[in-house]
């Protein structure tokens, strides 16, 4: 080799550098993976010494390079400069000529100085400084740029080098994919190291095989679907985590060779299925081969994963149909209690301005609370439950052991014909959005459908005083009561548990909002309310206490009346303990729930009853008169009567024979 001498701008040798070009034309590389690109290009060719001067020039901060004649002739077009230390790009004379040019390894950072260089076809620079695309418009001819492993942070300045083949920008700080969509000629782009967060604008590389987009930050891609001549796609190590930000990829047509490998995707057990389902033309993935096999297992995992898909849209549907319902419901449960709130202010004013008002009217006015018996509803609110029943009203769902019913349309479910093995796995109901009062009417039927039913729900039910628990007394079994705060007033008395355990102890009920029924709880729930169901039973007359009781306890009513008067030897204790337990539950059961419509059914029927005894009355007694009247005219008109009879009696029969023959012709008449 021969040393050549880097001279300073004083003129003094400083250092010895030594310049290397290729021997021979490299071949150009029919496909540029990024470890080709990678690769240091010039260290694959042959190499010999070249005797190279570089001198100052008039622009001091600029080397001239200079090369014999000889060298020019064997190497006219290529010029290798790699690790040479060199900052900045050498002035280039009398090397228009040049078709390859190799910066590698230095310290370069800014591109100048090659403009006159218009021939030039392949520029390496990879592995320098540059901190920005500059300094190539003139070069209209270059097919190669290698500017892997630099600063760049932006892709510019490359609006002239429409002839472009092979863009390298691996290893920069590149963030953004832009300003390379009039690069119609590229064939092979590298931006794998960079900061990339997604991919596209892609538009306009009609001439794109090969992207490399390997070790970025990615999380999607979008615009790959419109690279007509994409065949090799590599995305591995990035942060893809699902298909569906890649989806774009399955309407490629071209696409033969992807990866995937060091993604969150690929960690997926469906990722394999998934990719090969959708991307049926692909011949490797992850750098290795797809089989038939596997084409065929994708084929039929993805099948079922389509079908799992849709149960899960169709759950997903369900679920919003529930959620849309039961806010629909809420919406007319609020609006119906704003409205009966509205009523029962507006009765509380009528009172106060005529506080001697006749009890059965005010009964009128506490029933004409319901919606279907007022007309004076806000005309908004009127338009608005009207828009509301024209979508679903009410909803009845089971899930598991639970059967949920929202709104009080779903009360008429209880009538469907349910399913014995449904039914009989039914433990727990839950009424929401729904009038108490109307919730007893269906407990007769809630007994019967659902036997099994232990666990009782109510939330926004009105449950606004103790009385209503009394009817909860009809159902076989309850072990658990659960009473929410929001819409039942009613657990805001603080002995309300204390209640439900006296009225309900016949169930030795378990729990209570969630919480277990302790012994204490009965014995302090006996002490406060036992002797309510005394009072109770004491105050009411025989007749009334048999027509509250169901046909059961009648039966045990009367058992105990008649042995009430009975001596005490003469039943066993156990007999006793018997009766007493039995006597208890028959007062408790004078504690009974009189609902709202249930009370103005019978109200009426009194009334129409009374309306009838009154009618009945009055027709008996004017009856009774005119037969009076009739008896005293009778007693003036009798005297004479007589009288007249006795006459024509003895005016008959003074000629006994004509008498005779008159009656047997009459007899002989009547035959």
């Amino acid at each position: 080799m021969i040393p050549g001498k880097y001279r300073s701008v004083s003129g003094r040798a400083t250092n010895n550098v030594e310049f290397r070009l290729n021997k021979e034309t490299p071949s150009f590389p029919g496909r540029l993976l990024q470890h080709d690109l990678e690769r240091n290009y010039s260290s694959r060719q042959g190499i010999v010494s070249d005797h190279i001067n570089l001198v100052s020039s008039s622009m001091p901060s600029f080397p001239i390079l200079h090369r014999s004649s000889e060298e020019k002739i064997l190497y006219s077009d290529r010029l290798t400069l790699e690790r040479q230390k060199l900052t900045v790009c050498p002035i280039i004379d009398g090397e228009e000529h040049l078709r390859l040019l190799n910066f590698q390894h230095n310290f370069i950072t800014r591109i100048q100085n090659i403009s006159n260089l218009q021939r030039l076809i392949f520029l390496d620079l990879y592995d320098n400084q540059i901190e920005e695309i500059s300094g190539l418009s003139t070069l209209r001819s270059l097919r190669v740029l290698l500017l892997g492993k630099n600063r760049i942070k932006k892709i510019s300045n490359l609006e002239n080098l429409k002839n472009l083949d092979v863009l390298d920008l691996h290893g920069n700080q590149i963030a953004e994919i832009e300003n390379v969509n009039h690069l119609c000629d590229l064939r092979v782009l590298n931006l794998a190291r960079n900061l990339l967060s997604h991919v596209d604008n892609l538009n306009g590389l009609d001439s794109l095989t090969e992207l490399n987009l390997r070790h970025n930050q990615i999380t999607f891609v979008r615009d790959v679907d419109n690279l007509p001549c994409l065949q090799r796609l590599f995305l591995s190590f990035n942060n893809i985590s699902n298909f569906e930000s890649v989806c774009c990829l399955a309407d490629s047509t071209s696409l033969s060779d992807i990866t995937f490998d060091g993604n969150p995707i690929a960690q997926e057990s469906w990722y394999k299925h998934t990719i090969l389902q959708n991307m049926m033309q692909l011949r490797q993935l992850d750098m290795k081969r797809v089989t038939e096999e596997e084409r065929r297992m994708a084929s039929v995992v993805a099948k079922k994963e389509e079908e799992k898909k849709r149960e899960s849209h169709k759950q997903s549907l369900l679920k919003e149909k529930k959620r849309l319902t039961i806010n629909n419901v809420a919406r007319k449960w609020d609006l119906q209690q704003h409205r009966i709130t509205n009523i029962a202010i507006n009765q509380d004013r009528k009172d106060s301005d005529s506080p001697s008002q006749d009890p059965c009217q005010i009964d009128g006015s506490t029933t004409s609370a319901f919606p279907e018996e007022t007309g004076s509803l806000d005309s908004v609110l009127t338009n608005t439950l009207q828009d509301l029943s024209e979508t679903d009203s009410y909803l009845v769902e089971v899930d598991g052991d639970t059967l949920s019913l929202y709104g009080s349309g779903a009360l008429e479910s209880l009538d469907r014909n349910w399913s014995v093995q449904t039914a009989g796995m039914v433990t727990t109901v839950s009424f929401t959005f729904i009038e108490f009062d109307e919730i007893v009417q269906v407990l007769p039927k809630l007994k019967m459908k659902f036997p099994n039913s232990l666990h009782l729900k109510f939330k926004e039910t009105n449950l606004v005083m103790l009385q209503q628990f009394n009817a909860l007394a009809q159902l076989r079994r309850i072990d658990q009561l659960t009473i929410d705060p929001q819409g039942n007033p009613v657990v805001n008395f603080t002995l309300w548990k204390y209640y439900v355990l006296f009225r309900l102890s016949h169930f030795s009920m378990q729990k209570i909002n969630g919480t277990e029924v302790t012994q204490n709880d009965m014995i302090m729930a006996e002490r406060l309310f036992g002797i309510l169901a005394h009072i109770s039973s004491s105050e009411l007359p025989q007749y009334r206490m048999i027509s509250i009781l169901g046909d059961a306890r009648k039966k045990q009513f009367r058992y105990l009346q008649e042995t009430k008067g009975k001596k005490p030897g003469i039943v066993n204790e156990e007999n006793n303990d018997s009766k007493r337990l039995v006597g208890e539950n028959t007062n408790r059961a004078m504690l009974n729930y009189t609902t709202r419509d249930f009370y103005n059914e019978k109200l009426e029927e009194v009334k129409e009853k009374k309306k009838f005894c009154k009618m009945y009355i009055e027709d008996l007694v004017k009856e009774a008169t005119e037969i009076n009247m009739k008896n005293e005219a009778l007693q003036k008109l009798w005297p004479q009567m007589f009288i007249e009879l006795v006459r024509d009696a003895v005016i008959e029969i003074r000629n006994k024979n004509s008498y005779m023959k008159l009656c047997l012709q009459q007899i002989t008449d009547q035959k």
